[in-house]
């Protein structure tokens, strides 16, 4: 099923961290691991790195933006030779691109050659940014037609996954995702359903015994009342679950702009990877 995953790769503690997990899921799946750099033409040709010229050596009047190209095109170049290192120490697949443009859309546009994206929760930027989740990782969840995994800081090798079942089909798609990932990981499932209908709940967890039941997989399932974005996180830190599985942003655009998005809010608030799927 995962034959084919990328990693955003920038240097940082975060990318670090999610470039174990691409590489511990392209173990089990024998999967080939590729390490993308982008360099942020953003930075490239903005204001901010004009107005810091002096601070980095630059003489004012000289070419900044080419040389602002050269030398991140040269530190990605170093990264992504720790990237083959690392996935060379670790004996996987791999393969490597440095590529120019918009961090986001460059990252989606090559997931439509991928089977999986793995992203750190932050970047290479984290001190910059303003609330929990980098501002890339954030589009790319928004954007990407691709399955994503969002990684925390801390690696830690998954052993009691759970689905956010909600009956949407975003969810349904996230619940065969994370079936053919558990099958191929021997690891137990759990389904938690959250809503105020009593009976709608019961419905919802039906459906996802009916459909996980044709799989190899010890399932369980529970059911909360309440607000997904809350119990959600609350559930996951009171059981310990190290895995989640979720529809990719279920809300309208409008409706995620006044109320927020449950998908969001679980990516800000969980300590462990949180797989999207639209």
């Amino acid at each position: 099923m995962i034959k084919s995953v990328i990693v955003g790769v920038d240097g940082s503690d975060n990318a670090r961290t999610a470039l174990r997990y691409a590489t511990w899921l392209a173990r089990r799946f024998d999967a080939t691991v590729t390490g993308l750099h982008v360099v942020d033409i953003v930075s490239i040709e903005g204001s901010f790195f004009h107005d810091i010229s002096g601070s980095l050596g630059f003489e004012p009047y000289l070419d900044l933006t080419s040389k602002m190209r050269e030398a991140l095109q040269e530190r990605g170049a170093v990264i992504l030779d720790d990237f083959s290192q690392f996935c060379g120490s670790e004996g996987v697949r791999y393969e490597s691109a440095l590529q120019v443009g918009i961090v986001p859309t460059e990252i989606c546009e090559r997931a439509r050659e991928a089977d999986l994206v793995v992203l750190g929760s932050r970047g290479v930027n984290q001190k910059f940014s303003t609330g929990l989740l980098g501002g890339v990782t954030e589009s790319v969840t928004r954007q990407c037609t691709r399955p994503v995994l969002v990684t925390p800081l801390e690696f830690r090798e998954p052993a009691l996954p759970v689905l956010a079942y909600d009956g949407s089909d975003r969810s349904s798609a996230a619940m065969h995702v994370a079936a053919e990932v558990c099958s191929r990981l021997e690891l137990p499932l759990a389904v938690l359903t959250v809503g105020r209908d009593p009976d709608q709940g019961d419905q919802k967890l039906e459906q996802a015994r009916r459909y996980l039941g044709t799989y190899a997989l010890s399932v369980s399932t529970s059911k909360i009342e309440g607000h997904a974005y809350e119990a959600i996180p609350r559930q996951i830190a009171a059981r310990g679950y190290d895995l989640v599985f979720m529809g990719s942003h279920g809300h309208g655009r409008v409706m995620e702009f006044v109320l927020g998005s449950t998908t969001e809010y679980v990516l800000r608030n969980v300590p462990c990877p949180v797989f999207l799927n639209r």
